[in-house]
């Protein structure tokens, strides 16, 4: 594999991270569209991290620090480069984000049918927590 870059996302990454989650991650988001991608980078700029080998975008994170807690979602590794240190490279840049920004834990959402990514997220050193539920609300606009 071609040297992997790890770098935050900009405004002109949108239409091809949208277009990667499409090939890559598990589950949709009601904000998977232009305007929640591009609200997300100028909300948070470091949070939307991006992973590239050779000019392709193989790998993207989340990683949202809202001063509270440290989230972390769309842990995404495009398929033919798994298994090549792109999710664990990720995951190191967020970590180092979220300590220097004063975070003391880091929070991940898996979906709970993704066995493979509950796997990868037990090897990077998270646990599940069952003592927990998400609950959501949609919000009109």
């Amino acid at each position: 594999m071609s040297e992997l870059k790890i770098r935050t996302a900009d405004l002109s990454d949108a239409a091809d991270v949208l277009a990667f989650w499409k090939s890559a991650a598990e589950g949709t988001s009601v904000s998977d569209d232009e305007a929640g991608v591009t609200g997300l980078i100028t909300r948070d700029p470091g949070a939307l991290l991006l992973a590239e080998s050779g000019g392709l975008l193989v790998g993207s994170v989340i990683a949202g620090y809202d001063g509270w807690r440290c989230s972390l979602y769309r842990l995404a590794v495009l398929p033919s480069h798994r298994r090549r240190g792109v999710a664990t490279a990720l995951l190191d840049a967020a970590e180092k984000r979220f300590v220097a920004l004063g975070g003391r834990r880091g929070d991940a959402m898996v979906l709970e049918v993704n066995e493979r990514a509950q796997k990868a997220w037990a090897a990077a050193g998270y646990h599940r927590e069952d003592h927990w539920r998400r609950w959501v609300k949609p919000l009109a606009h």
